[in-house]
């Protein structure tokens, strides 16, 4: 893109004020016939008195761009033109290869932004930036031109006529991220009471990508993890380990920021409930990498990265390594607390991703235990049931509160009739939502009187033998 300035003493048409609309149109017209879809910027500026159209043409996310190779009402050929000295021609078979490799698709994070403008940087945030990865621009950058520092760390547009932030820069250095990225958050959400108890605690962390993600595992770190120490009679050495190892969230939150998809308006959340923490992100990991055999398997061996700039950035700050060594770490920290190992999810359309780890069983004995204490009610249950003088049905009834029984009673009457149900047979009878369907499912189980068999695909539901008349 070139900007030519008028000279001295020339005098300049202009275009007529009447033709300015119709200009438009025909422009928007010929814009049509480019393929993929491509609209410069356009400006209506006076100059000498007189109107003149502008068009600012950035390069696209979608080249390289053909045209038809005539106007001729009957051409149907199109061609892709390159530049070679002042002329444009018809590039030769290498020449149109060369023109694709170098012109795949740009990734979102080093896309120009161009509803941006250069005051939407904070040179204080750059600097401490450069300053917290002891950058040699740091000392450079005090006495520097201010857009040079920028360009050196190559968050702005490379054309000195055309200077705008690029995602990335907005992203990091950025004065109000939310005002060009929506949704960018960690949702941090705890259900201490599990998926169907009244109360739920939300906690959102906003702003700068890498400063959400340090507060969102401050959070966790000070409010979530707890450590526990179980001493013995028989020997000086106390067991020491954590409900979950800090440096395995760490690692599977870094990678959610990391290779999330900031175009879509999805958060990232953080699920805790009593037994397990999920962290659900969007959309699901690459195509090369498959559900069945490498997430199962822990292996991924996928080299192709959403987010090549922004992984540079986190890499800088220690917050991430970008060397496919995210699920290695994980297995490592949760092995030496001695914690279940994780599971990592995703459906056949890669739309989403679920990186889910196990409380560890220390801490799930000690919630067992406390449940053994049992109110006058409960205990008035389970002798019944172990006399086998109450149904599943009445059972529950006394157990669950009268609104969960309300929501369930179709489904305990399914058990109770055959034994057991599925999925798929509770969603039936239900007519709910996939979601809703397995939280009504889980108020059952956690009552103790139902469990859950089977693998993540074919669960089945089944009366428990204590139960069973």
């Amino acid at each position: 893109m070139k900007i030519c300035f008028p000279k001295s003493g020339c005098v300049y048409r202009g275009v007529p004020i009447n033709k300015i609309d119709t200009y438009q149109k025909d422009l928007f017209a010929k814009c049509k016939l480019i393929w993929s879809a491509y609209m410069p910027i356009v400006g209506i500026e006076a100059y000498q008195e007189k109107q003149f159209i502008i068009l600012w043409c950035p390069g696209g996310d979608n080249r390289p761009y053909s045209s038809l190779k005539t106007m001729a009402r009957d051409n149907k050929e199109r061609i892709h033109y390159i530049r070679k000295a002042s002329n444009m021609v018809e590039p030769s078979d290498d020449e149109e290869k060369d023109l694709f490799n170098l012109a795949n698709r740009v990734p979102f994070d080093d896309r120009v932004n161009h509803q941006a403008e250069m005051s939407d940087l904070n040179i204080t945030l750059i600097q401490n930036y450069l300053k917290e990865v002891k950058s040699s621009l740091y000392e450079k950058s005090k006495p520097r031109d201010y857009v040079e520092v920028c360009r050196d760390m190559n968050i702005i547009s490379n054309l000195p006529e055309y200077v705008k932030p690029k995602n990335v820069g907005l992203m990091f250095f950025g004065m109000d991220p939310d005002k060009f990225f929506p949704y960018t958050q960690i949702d941090v959400v705890q259900f201490p009471e599990g998926l169907g108890g009244n109360n739920i605690i939300e906690n959102t962390f906003k702003g700068l990508i890498h400063q959400q993600l340090r507060d969102a595992l401050r959070f966790v770190k000070n409010t979530i993890i707890t450590e526990k120490v179980v001493k013995h009679p028989d020997r000086a050495e106390a067991d020491r380990f954590f409900n979950y190892p800090y440096a395995a969230i760490e690692e599977a939150l870094s990678n959610a920021v990391y290779h999330r998809a900031y175009d879509v308006r999805e958060l990232i959340e953080v699920r805790i409930e009593r037994d397990r923490i999920e962290i659900v992100s969007f959309p699901g990991p690459d195509r090369s990498v498959t559900p069945q055999e490498g997430l199962k398997n822990y292996r991924v061996s996928n080299r192709r990265y959403r987010n090549r700039r922004i992984g540079d950035f986190l890499k800088e700050l220690h917050l991430t390594e970008g060397r496919n060594t995210g699920f290695k770490k994980i297995l490592n920290a949760l092995e030496a607390n001695g914690s279940p190992k994780p599971e990592f999810e995703t459906d056949a359309d890669h739309s989403y991703f679920i990186s889910r780890l196990f409380v560890h069983e220390g801490f799930l004995k000690e919630e067992n235990e406390k449940e053994r204490v049992l109110t006058p009610s409960m205990k008035e249950v389970s002798n019944f049931n172990q006399k086998n003088e109450r149904s599943l049905s009445k059972v529950l009834s006394v157990v669950l509160s009268k609104k969960d029984y309300s929501k369930v009673e179709k489904l305990i009457a399914y058990i109770e009739k055959n034994g057991a149900i599925t999925r798929k047979e509770a969603k039936n009878i239900c007519n709910k939502s996939s979601a809703t369907v397995r939280r009504y499912l889980k108020k059952i189980v956690d009552s103790g009187y139902v469990e859950m068999q089977g693998s993540t695909n074919n669960v089945i539901y089944r009366v428990c033998n204590k139960t069973k008349k």
